[in-house]
């Protein structure tokens, strides 16, 4: 069955938060040994908190527990989960708040260089385009600013489930007007973004590298299905 659509997901595969040093400046940590400035260590860490969260190395509560499984359904349990994740790394209340709407607000992702170019190719060639996202804001402004845009955004705080669950791909689907052996999804998520294959969706992964690092990504990605941008 040749593709008709392409499902993409978001973070790390079409646009990836990068941080500006001048995020952390005057940021300090507060630990029982006082205060220190946010090093390049600690930066990295405090990222990796933000945009690849196992929560596997934050202490939680039953109740931050709650808001960590659910964050991605509603954006006052997203603010919550990674306020504590932010906090409980020793970050103070007011630059925890700094920090995360730095990575809530759609100006902070950058595109992949090759992001507007595939989804426009893919438009011109006639193909429908979704973006299937675990997300508590809304993208859409990225995609304007950066020039972009897809024929759906299913985001899982609008419509109330989340990746892995397939019923988040099933909307997709329907709203697309597609069959499932139609659909190619692109992820970074073996996990959450091929789940998509258990509807008979096919799945080709990508590396969430720097945006410096990955110029042709989506490009090749596509091509080894067939498609090319």
């Amino acid at each position: 069955m040749p593709v008709r659509a392409v499902l993409f997901d978001f973070s790390g595969t079409l646009f990836r938060l990068e941080e500006d040093d001048s995020w952390f400046d005057g940021m300090e940590l507060i630990g029982e040994d006082g205060r220190r400035a946010v090093d390049e260590h600690t930066q990295a860490e405090l990222m990796e908190r933000l945009t690849h969260p196992t929560g596997g190395s934050v202490t939680r509560t039953e109740e931050a527990q709650r808001a960590w499984v659910n964050r991605d359904l509603a954006p006052s349990l997203h603010r919550e989960a990674y306020m504590h994740a932010l906090t409980d790394a020793g970050l103070a209340d007011d630059h925890a708040e700094t920090l995360y709407q730095r990575a809530v607000d759609p100006a902070s992702w950058m595109p992949y260089p090759d992001t507007v170019e595939v989804l426009q190719s893919l438009r011109a060639q006639g193909l429908r385009t979704a973006i299937v996202s675990n997300i508590a804001f809304d993208i859409r402004p990225a995609f304007r600013t950066a020039g972009a845009d897809a024929d759906e955004f299913v985001l899982s705080f609008e419509v109330g489930v989340v990746k892995p669950d397939p019923r988040i791909f099933e909307i997709a689907l329907q709203r697309l007007g597609v069959a499932a052996d139609e659909a190619l999804m692109v992820g970074d998520s073996e996990e959450n973004d091929g789940a998509a294959r258990h509807l008979g969706c096919d799945f080709v992964l990508v590396d969430p590298l720097p945006v410096a690092e990955r110029p042709t990504g989506l490009i090749d990605a596509l091509r080894d299905r067939g498609i090319g941008c």
